[in-house]
């Protein structure tokens, strides 16, 4: 299996190219983000209506009211201008507001489906609260940066058709009028480092606070037991001092910028009104209507600059998320982020079914030189051959850190396997981490997870099997005693992580899962370790003295699955040092005596 690489295509500076990862994004919706980009823009340039209106009502007065513009025009006008607009916004919030949840749940799935994607042994990074802030908290703060374009569009059109309009009235003090906002785009410009950086430092102190949380709910237990709740909560108080620091910080300054640019309109009419205020009405100064359309243009356009700055710092801060959600897909590019996706699809639309029959006569799996030696050099397995056939267990066996665990996972794929060649039914597996699946193949590792719901849907896990095959599965996983006792059955809450269940219900219900799928090869590893010797003996008797014996590899050291396997397989160091049944290693290997005790 080939290994993924960690690579990102960033601009010069080491940083992804956000404003292209946005285009992406908007790029994704064909049709439904240049309607919303169109729409908002009319929605804009609307506002250009009213100056006209307020001119032409004006200039009218001054001239003694002439016929077409009376007050009963222009507040009809006005109010019919009113009635579009507001239909016309809730149109397009309604409409605006698709476009951007389908670019966040498109990023979302992009993330889930490449994390999936990962060989399962190898989990993500960071910590869960970690991961929830960057699913949720830096995916809306991109789409802040997405949901601000349109207006951004809106502001650029609407503010150069007004920078023409006051051109036509007088050049001067339409230079006048937009300075204000020329300095403001400036100024945040020159700030985007600095609202990058803030943003930045703001975001991983709140990944930090919500990370740390996590864990201490995960290890609630490990923390009363220790006795250090005090220490824990002064943890949680500096943390969150920190980011309550870094979010006024960013705040702060995002603040700054919001305000220089709604600020921008009133400063510009304040310059306008002190350059002009002795000519209004004059011969060849300004009309009373073209001081009415300077201010109110004025204001249109303060709107303008304030959409404007503010898109340009969101875009820079929309670069952290971006960053942050890219790094979060170890080994992922931007591209994988921003993958246009039919959201009405399934998350997975691979097809599992059974292979072919192949060879009769051949192992059901059999390796040859199998080999993963772990990214620090130490550990792993080298060159292990072994073969299992239909109807066996198989036990792997060994001290600790020889290498069980790591020969399964390399098996089924979870782990690349370095070198060597994987045989189902004698046909060469070429993809093990997609072909070692249900209904071919099903793993329970050494430590099971199950999920916060009913032990049903811990079972099932979105597939349907019916009452039946679910009892069936729980009877040879030797549950159904455990069943008898929770008053609601199979409708139980298990709790987080299978809180509410002791370790062996745990693993028991992880074998049950597995079961259910009626697997062709169950792998389990040291499934055993929480059962008593008792609960073991009826789980391996249940599997393998039936009318239909199962298939098994398995990692263990204890006698009950040693005594019953058809083949044990012993490891040292990753190396397969002996073979046999376990009456033969007992006669002839003293690492095998060892293990038997």
């Amino acid at each position: 299996m080939s290994t993924i690489e960690h690579r990102h295509e960033p601009h010069a500076d080491g940083r992804l190219p956000s404003l292209r990862m946005l285009v992406r994004l908007m790029a994704n919706q064909p049709v439904r983000y240049p309607v919303s980009l169109v729409l908002w823009t009319g929605i804009w340039s609307s506002g250009l209506v009213v100056a006209v209106i307020v001119e032409r009502f004006f200039d009218g007065i001054e001239a003694g009211g002439p016929a077409g513009w009376t007050v009963t025009v222009a507040v009809g006008g006005l109010l019919l201008w009113i009635v579009v607009r507001v239909a016309s916004i809730l149109f397009g919030m309604r409409w605006h507001a698709r476009v951007l949840f389908r670019a966040g749940a498109a990023m979302q799935r992009n993330m889930l489906r490449w994390i999936f994607g990962l060989p399962g042994a190898r989990p993500v990074r960071e910590a869960p609260g970690e991961v929830v802030s960057r699913f949720r908290d830096d995916v809306d703060h991109t789409l802040e940066a997405m949901d601000l374009s349109v207006d951004f569009s809106g502001a650029i059109v609407s503010a150069t058709v007004a920078f023409v309009l006051l051109v036509a009235v007088d050049p001067v003090l339409a230079g006048v009028a937009f300075a204000p906002m020329v300095v403001v785009l400036v100024v945040v410009w020159v700030l985007s480092a600095r609202i990058r950086a803030y943003r930045e430092c703001a975001r991983a102190a709140t990944e930090a606070v919500t990370g740390f949380l996590g864990e201490s709910f995960s290890a609630a237990q490990s923390i009363k037991v220790a006795g250090a709740e005090d220490a824990v909560l002064a943890r949680f108080d500096v943390l969150n001092e920190r980011r309550r620091a870094m979010m006024v910080r960013d705040r702060t300054l995002t603040a700054a910028t919001d305000t220089m640019g709604e600020s921008t309109g009133t400063i510009g009419t304040g310059l306008v009104l002190v350059l002009a205020a002795g000519t209004i009405g004059a011969t060849g100064g300004l009309s009373v209507g073209e001081f009415a359309l300077f201010a109110t243009l004025m204001g249109q356009t303060s709107f303008a600059a304030f959409f404007i700055g503010t898109f340009l710092a969101r875009i820079r801060q929309a670069g952290v998320s971006f960053e942050r959600m890219v790094d979060l897909m170890d080994g992922g590019q931007w591209q994988d982020l921003t993958r246009h996706n039919v959201l009405e699809s399934p998350l997975s639309a691979a097809t599992r079914t059974r292979p072919a029959p192949g060879h009769a006569d051949a192992p059901l799996v059999s390796v040859r030189g199998l080999s993963h030696v772990h990214p620090d050099g130490e550990g792993g397995v080298r060159d292990v051959d072994l073969d299992v056939n239909e109807g066996q267990l198989v036990v792997v066996t060994g001290r600790i850190g020889s290498g069980k665990s790591t020969l399964l996972q390399t098996l089924l794929g979870l782990l690349p396997a370095d070198r060597g060649r994987l045989e189902w039914r004698g046909v060469e597996v070429t993809d093990p981490g997609a072909f070692m699946v249900p209904p071919i193949a099903a793993y329970t590792p050494q430590v099971p997870r199950l999920f916060s719901m009913a032990l049903r849907d811990n079972l099932e896990m979105g597939e349907s099997y019916g009452d039946r095959a679910l009892w069936t599965a729980i009877e040879a996983a030797t549950l159904r005693a455990d069943l008898d006792t929770m008053p609601a059955g199979l409708e139980t809450l298990v709790g987080p992580r299978g809180m509410r269940l002791s370790g062996g219900q745990v693993q028991r219900s992880a074998a049950a899962r597995m079961l259910v799928r009626r697997p062709d090869l169950l792998v389990f590893d040291d499934l055993s370790s929480a059962l008593d010797v008792e609960t073991e003996a009826l789980l391996w008797e249940q599997l393998f003295d039936g009318s239909e014996p199962a298939t098994a590899l398995v990692v263990s050291h204890r006698r009950p699955a040693l005594s019953r396997a058809d083949l044990v397989v012993v490891l040292d160091h990753g190396v397969v040092v002996d073979r046999g049944t376990a009456q033969e290693l007992r006669d002839r290997s003293e690492a095998f005596r060892d293990l038997w005790g």
